[in-house]
């Protein structure tokens, strides 16, 4: 009689939680609380930005001649979103496209003030006083595994498909935002077994979509969602996490809402 196959319980040693495109204060209240009580509940190594964490929307071109350009509420918005970084952990935060308006408004029109310290984004931001690293180059957070916001090459409208086209051009593994959409693609090449796979994982979006009125009939091919991403040995896995419409979600037998 031959003996049961015996089971082996491996350590999850790392766990990585990805914060997607928050655009504060355009962000969806109710997932944010949520997603808060899962960073307390699982206490994670490392939390992720992929950046547009401020949406930053008076500094936007669109905005130039608008009633929106003497909107006057940065300073709030900073601090709504300096407590959120805190509240949800936050430790590394890539550069932006919604964030790099900081920057692109004093080359429009105050050049002169670009050497200010303080108006250097990480500085602007205090990032060092809530103890986040500001990256403005792709970020290598685990051993081929890249951060980025997602603006660095050519859109794909599918979910997954920026970060897998990204994933091919850098050859490594590639995490970002930048689409509001949430997917996973894999990119193989090898053969006869031997292959090899990057994985392009873009992580979704945590916007209540009513508030941005830019929107075109309200409507856009965005998904709301957040990744994890859990190391074993040296194995690396991506999981993205759905967020419904009232900010609920599911993870880890657990239902958050």
């Amino acid at each position: 009689m031959s003996s049961p196959p015996t089971t082996m319980r491996t350590t999850i040693k790392r766990r990585i939680l990805v914060i997607s495109d928050l655009q504060i204060p355009y962000h969806h209240e109710r997932a944010v609380i949520n997603l808060t009580k899962l960073v307390k509940r699982e206490k994670f190594d490392q939390v992720l930005c992929v950046g547009d964490e401020l949406d930053m929307q008076s500094q936007s071109k669109w905005a130039k001649g608008t009633p929106l350009e003497y909107e006057g509420q940065l300073d709030a918005d900073r601090e709504a979103c300096r407590d959120i970084l805190w509240e949800l952990g936050v430790t590394d935060v890539t550069r932006s496209n919604h964030t790099d308006r900081l920057y692109h408004t004093l080359m429009r029109g105050a050049p002169s003030l670009l050497g200010l310290p303080e108006l250097n984004y990480p500085k602007f931001m205090a990032f060092d006083e809530l103890g986040v690293k500001f990256h403005s180059k792709p970020y290598e957070f685990l051993p081929n595994w890249v951060l980025v916001h997602g603006d660095e090459g050519s859109l794909n409208r599918n979910a997954g498909g920026t970060a897998a086209g990204l994933a091919n051009k850098f050859g490594v593994s590639v995490v970002c935002g930048h689409t509001h959409r949430l997917g996973l693609q894999g990119v193989s090449t090898g053969f006869k077994g031997r292959f090899k796979t990057v994985w392009g994982f873009e992580v979704g979006n945590l916007m209540d979509s009513k508030k941005a009125g830019y929107l075109k009939a309200g409507s856009a091919n965005w998904q709301m969602g957040f990744g994890i991403i859990e190391v074993y040995d040296k194995q690396i896995t991506p999981i993205p996490v759905p967020v419904n419409s009232d900010g609920s979600f599911t993870i880890y037998g657990k239902v958050y809402r």
